[in-house]
C-alpha cells in the first residue's frame, strides 16, 4: 500500500507532500501502480524545481519507497506555477486511486 499525504495550511495553500510505501499491485519491477506514482511524484518535484523555482527540501529512501517534499516558504503561498503543478499531482494521484482503488493507494490531506 502506498500512502500519499498532501499537506496544506489552514488557508488551503500547499506546504508539501509525502509518498510512502510500495503499492503491492505486482512484483517488484512489474508494479504499474508503484511506477505510475513514482513517475508522478518525481516529475512533480522536477517540474517545480525547473519551471517554478520554488525552494523545497526533498528527501528519499528508495528501499522503503519514501519521497518527501516540503516547501521552504514559511510565510505564505508558493508560486502560481508550483500551485498548478501541485494541483496536477493531486489530479494524477486521484486518477490512479479511482482506477486501482483503496487496496493499493491511500490519499490523505493534512493541515500543517
Amino acid at each position: 500500500m502506498t500512502d500519499i499525504t498532501i499537506q496544506k495550511n489552514s488557508k488551503g495553500w500547499y506546504k508539501g507532500f509525502k509518498c510512502d510505501g510500495h503499492a503491492g499491485y505486482a512484483e517488484y519491477g512489474q508494479d504499474i501502480v508503484c511506477a505510475a506514482l513514482s513517475v508522478l511524484t518525481i516529475n512533480t518535484i522536477n517540474s517545480i524545481e525547473n519551471f517554478a523555482g520554488d525552494l523545497m527540501d526533498v528527501s528519499s529512501d528508495e528501499e522503503n519507497g519514501i519521497i518527501t517534499c516540503t516547501f521552504r516558504n514559511k510565510t505564505g503561498n508558493i508560486s502560481e506555477e508550483a500551485t498548478l503543478l501541485m494541483k496536477s499531482y493531486e489530479l494524477g494521484v486521484n486518477g490512479i486511486f479511482e482506477q486501482y482503488g483503496k487496496e493499493f493507494l491511500n490519499i490523505k490531506f493534512e493541515e500543517v
